[in-house]
């Protein structure tokens, strides 16, 4: 027997019904994004210092501003444009209570990077950076304690500001070095210049959204600019060294102690300027997949892999090959090489975003299983090793200092796997 169809009264109940329910879980979604983007914007503006640097010496921090008169600058919109970058210095400081502690990121630069990135995620997804406390003071003398300190040069990923790495910065600055990251126009995703103009990186120099082989060109010819611009840097530290007897830092740096590190991409240019250029002694590649001849014709100087958590990605071909050249570099190394691996860290673990996104949002990221390490817990590891690295092969401290931070963090696996 069929079943007796609605009345059109019953029908109308049914469907008054139903759009009332409709009607709740919309006001109910639209009730928990409102709620989300209030914790959002409470959260924006919360206070968040760094970790505290490890090593006994106050911090202290500088900038310059360089311009490369010898070349032009091949990715700005001006054929006769010349190369410049702006560089960020920490070192071993003097103790001083007059010196006025840095600002995480200058005002200037907070703005560009806001106008930048959107009102979204400079507003709501990231904590205000002029609310990120420091260790750092402002242009302080340089710590008497030692006549010359060893420089390493640091450098961010892709488009990312070298203050990203203000952590690693401070605490190896702590340990007795000067730290020097520098950003230029046209490659990083922002730059403030010296007389105030901001440089935007234009898609186009983004490898990041390209189909692989376009991406792949792209970041060849990327690394040769940036390789070329670590050793204008170098170059300009040189002359800084040797400059005005008076000067605040004639012979303070020992540039025969070079060093160099960086991440994902800035660990790519750390390989290939350490291929290039004897001048570096030592160098670390934080998760950085490998680019350049550097992949063909190896290192001859000590040099450690640092990466995170890679185990779900090595059925990938591009994955599996990535693992395939670090492998190989590192496999013809000779005494002095170090292959760490950090148990459920991911990609970001080893810079101050860690700190500085929303914290909503690394809950749902661990939540998801993209993320289990916490986020001071990954920069202490990373911390701990990057000193201790250069402290072995840049001021001959004891090889077997480098396994002690493994001895330290259970979550940590030494050597390739």
């Amino acid at each position: 027997m069929s079943q007796p169809a609605l009345s059109s009264g019953s029908a109308r109940r049914f469907f008054k019904r139903i759009t009332k329910i409709f009607a709740a879980l919309a006001l109910f979604g639209f009730a928990a994004l409102f709620a989300l983007f209030v914790l959002l914007r409470l959260e924006h503006k919360k206070e968040t210092t760094l970790p505290v640097p490890t090593g006994h010496f106050a911090v202290g921090r500088t900038t310059f501003a360089w311009v490369n008169n010898a070349q032009t600058d091949e990715l700005a919109p001006s054929p006769a444009a010349k190369r410049q970058v702006v560089a960020w210095m920490w070192y071993p400081s003097a103790s001083s209570t007059s010196a006025a502690p840095a600002e995480y990121l200058p005002a200037p630069w907070r703005a560009a990077l806001a106008q930048s990135a959107g009102k979204l995620m400079s507003q709501y997804m990231t904590r205000d950076l002029a609310a990120v406390r420091t260790h750092s003071s402002v242009d302080p003398d340089v710590s008497p304690e030692l006549r010359a300190y060893p420089v390493v040069i640091l450098r961010a990923g892709g488009g990312a500001l070298t203050t990203d790495f203000t952590t690693l910065a401070e605490d190896l600055a702590s340990h007795g070095y000067f730290v020097v990251g520098f950003d230029a126009p046209y490659r990083t995703f922002v730059v403030v210049l010296h007389d105030g103009r901001v440089v935007s990186r234009p898609p186009a120099n983004d490898p990041e959204n390209m189909p692989a082989d376009e991406a792949n060109r792209l970041i060849n010819r990327l690394l040769l600019l940036w390789t070329s611009d670590t050793k204008f840097v170098v170059s300009q530290l040189e002359k800084l060294n040797a400059g005005e007897p008076a000067g605040k830092f004639t012979g303070r740096l020992d540039l025969q102690r070079l060093g160099m590190f960086g991440h994902s991409f800035g660990g790519a240019q750390a390989l290939q300027f350490c291929h290039d250029d004897s001048r570096c002694k030592a160098g670390i590649d934080i998760d950085g997949a490998p680019y350049g001849t550097v992949i063909q014709e190896g290192l001859k100087q000590p040099f450690m892999f640092l990466l995170s958590d890679h185990r779900r990605e090595m059925a990938d071909p591009a994955s599996a090959k990535i693992g395939a050249d670090l492998q190989s570099i590192y496999d013809r190394l000779p005494n002095g090489r170090l292959f760490v691996t950090i148990r459920g860290a991911n990609h970001f673990s080893f810079s101050d975003q860690m700190l500085v996104k929303s914290q909503y949002v690394i809950g749902v990221m661990r939540a998801l299983g993209v993320s289990r390490l916490e986020s001071r817990r990954g920069l202490a590891i990373t911390t701990d090793y990057v000193h201790s690295f250069f402290d072995v092969y840049l001021k001959d401290a004891p090889a077997d200092s480098l396994n002690k931070p493994a001895q330290r963090y259970p979550e940590v696996q030494v050597g390739a796997p």
